[in-house]
C-alpha cells in the first residue's frame, strides 16, 4: 500500500539555503533514503546526499530527521504518521557542502591526532598474549561505524564552535578509551585524553549513546571509565603519593 508522504527537505549550500516542500509516494517497507532517492528520481535531481550500503553498516547517509541525528536508511517510513510531515536536514554541527551532504574532515583530523596502538617495544609482532576478558572489554567499541551521528549530536562542539579545536567528541575519546583499556598498550592516553582531547569537556549527557546506530554504550563503558581513571590519577592521594615515590625513584 502506498501513499503521499509530506517531506520538508533542506536545500542549499555553504551560503545559503532553506527547507522546500515535497509531496512524494511512500510504499510499504520503506526507509527515508529510499524517498530521498525517489525525490532525486522524479522531482530533484540535483538533490545532493551521501550514501554507500543502504544497511546501517558504512554510515554514510547521516542527517537529522524530525530533529534528530539519525541514519536515513535506518528510519523507518512507518514510524511516522501518513499525514506527518518529515523533515531532513543535515547534519548541524559540521559545514553543509551541499543540501544534505556535509563536510566531516573535522573527524578525520582528530583522528589522525590520536597516536595509534604502542606496544612494548620488547614485543614483536606475534608475542602479543591478553586475556579473553580484555579483549571482551574494548569488543563494543569496535562496532562503530563512523557515522559521526555522535560527534553531532555533542553539544560541546554542536553549540560551540570554538571547542572543536581542544575537543575531538565522544568517537575518538571512545577510541582512547578502547586503547587505555588494552593491557599491551603503553602510550600514557590518560594524560593525552584529559590535556589535548578534551575530556573535562564531557559533563555526561548521553546524548551520544543515544544516537548510537550500534546501541554502544559511549558514555557508561568509555567515557565514564576514562574520566574515573583521570580523576584517580589526579586526586587520589595514595595514588598522587605513589606517583611521586615513582619519579624520586627514577
Amino acid at each position: 500500500m502506498s501513499y503521499l508522504a509530506k517531506f520538508r527537505v533542506w536545500r542549499g549550500d555553504a551560503e545559503s539555503g532553506d527547507l522546500k516542500d515535497y509531496e512524494v509516494e511512500v510504499n510499504e517497507g520503506e526507509v527515508v533514503l529510499d524517498v530521498i532517492h525517489r525525490l532525486q528520481a522524479t522531482q530533484t535531481p540535483d538533490l545532493a546526499v551521501r550514501w554507500n550500503c543502504k544497511a546501517g553498516k558504512c554510515g554514510s547517509c547521516s542527517a537529522e530527521i524530525n530533529g534528530m541525528p539519525k541514519l536515513m536508511c535506518m528510519c523507518r517510513m512507518n514510524t511516522f504518521e501518513e499525514g506527518e510531515t518529515v523533515t531532513v536536514t543535515p547534519m548541524r554541527t559540521f559545514p553543509v557542502i551541499k543540501d544534505l551532504v556535509t563536510d566531516v574532515s573535522f573527524n578525520y583530523q582528530k583522528a589522525r591526532e590520536i597516536p595509534a596502538f604502542s606496544p612494548p617495544a620488547d614485543l614483536k609482532p606475534g608475542e602479543y598474549r591478553m586475556q579473553q576478558v580484555d579483549v571482551e572489554r574494548s569488543q563494543e567499541f569496535r562496532k562503530c561505524i563512523e557515522c559521526f551521528l555522535c560527534q553531532d549530536t555533542c553539544h560541546v562542539i554542536r553549540d560551540h564552535e570554538e571547542n572543536k579545536e581542544s575537543f575531538s567528541g565522544p568517537r575518538f575519546l571512545m577510541r582512547i578509551a578502547e586503547l587505555d583499556m588494552h593491557p599491551l598498550d603503553s602510550a600514557d592516553r590518560q594524560k593525552a585524553a584529559q590535556e589535548e582531547h578534551g575530556l573535562g569537556f564531557c559533563n555526561i549527557t548521553k546524548c551520544c549513546t543515544e544516537v548510537c546506530p550500534e546501541h554502544i554504550k559511549i558514555t557508561d563503558n568509555a567515557l565514564i571509565p576514562m574520566k574515573e581513571r583521570v580523576a584517580d590519577r589526579k586526586y587520589d592521594p595514595i595514588v598522587w603519593l605513589g606517583n611521586k615515590i615513582r619519579r624520586r625513584d627514577a
